[in-house]
Order: C-alpha cells, then sequence, then structure tokens
C-alpha cells in the first residue's frame, strides 16, 4: 500500500475486525456464563431430589437429569470449541491485515506470549475453558452409572 487513503482503510478494516473479535470474545464469555447456570440448576435440581425423592421415581428421575446434564456439557464443549474455531479465524485476518501496517500489535502479542511449546509462559483460555464442562460431564456420568447401578439391583430385589 502506497497511497495515504488506501492505508487509512486498511487502518478502518482493521479497527473494525479488532472490534468483531472482542465482541465474539463477548458472547463466549457470555455463553459460558448461561451453560454454567444451567449445569449449577441442574445440580441444585438432583440435590432437591436426592433430598426429598424416594424409591425408583428418584432413580429414574436421577438418571435422566444425569443424561441431560451430560448432554448440556457436551453442548457446552462444542459451542467452545466453535468459539475458538471463529476466532482463530478472526486473529488470522487481523495478523494478515497486520502485514501491511506499521505495527504489528497481536503478532507481537503472541511472539511475546510464547507458543504452545510454552505453557508456563501462557494457558489458552480453551484449554482452561474445556475444563468445567469436562467435569460436569463426568460427574453427571457418575451420577447416570449410580443411579443406573442402583436401579437395576432395586429391580431385581
Amino acid at each position: 500500500m502506497t497511497d495515504d487513503s488506501e492505508r487509512n482503510e486498511l487502518l478502518e478494516i482493521y479497527k473494525l475486525h479488532a472490534e468483531l473479535a472482542d465482541r465474539v470474545s463477548q458472547r463466549r464469555e457470555a455463553a459460558n456464563q448461561r451453560y454454567t447456570s444451567m449445569l449449577v440448576g441442574l445440580g441444585a435440581f438432583v440435590a432437591i431430589l436426592l433430598r426429598f425423592g424416594h424409591g425408583d421415581l428418584l432413580l429414574i428421575a436421577t438418571c435422566l437429569v444425569s443424561v441431560l446434564g451430560m448432554l448440556v456439557a457436551r453442548s457446552w464443549s462444542v459451542v467452545i470449541q466453535s468459539y475458538r474455531q471463529l476466532n482463530s479465524g478472526k486473529f488470522a485476518v487481523l495478523h494478515k491485515l497486520e502485514e501491511s501496517l506499521a505495527f504489528p500489535f497481536f503478532t507481537r502479542e503472541w511472539e511475546l506470549l510464547g507458543d504452545d511449546n510454552d505453557p508456563g509462559r501462557y494457558q489458552k483460555l480453551t484449554d482452561v475453558e474445556k475444563f468445567l464442562p469436562r467435569t460436569f460431564f463426568a460427574l453427571s456420568a457418575i451420577l447416570f452409572v449410580s443411579s443406573l447401578v442402583l436401579l437395576v439391583r432395586s429391580c431385581f430385589q
């Protein structure tokens, strides 16, 4: 780019794209909050079931709720991965745009943070985010298997 109007246009495109990347991050955070709320609500419902329920009906309800918990946790994992891919694409475009700018802000930031092979310097948000849905999935699976075992035992007694 040689002409000032082209450079200004490129800078405006860059600023817009950076803003769009930030909006994706905000939507990602809101999605994480929604999923956390849903799974905590399911956990509270299970606690109520365990406190006031009894017999085979309790075990059947617990199995159903735990399957729902696994489905929600899996859905959350897919959403996290989708946002990661979307952000990766947006930042790839930003890095390409930076090649024509005076200072490659995001490229330089990643150079300072280090690469994926150096977890002591930077841990990707997606890796941290995936911990919660995996934990909820595992807890739901344990609850499902436990309830199912108890239900099968009660059927054969």
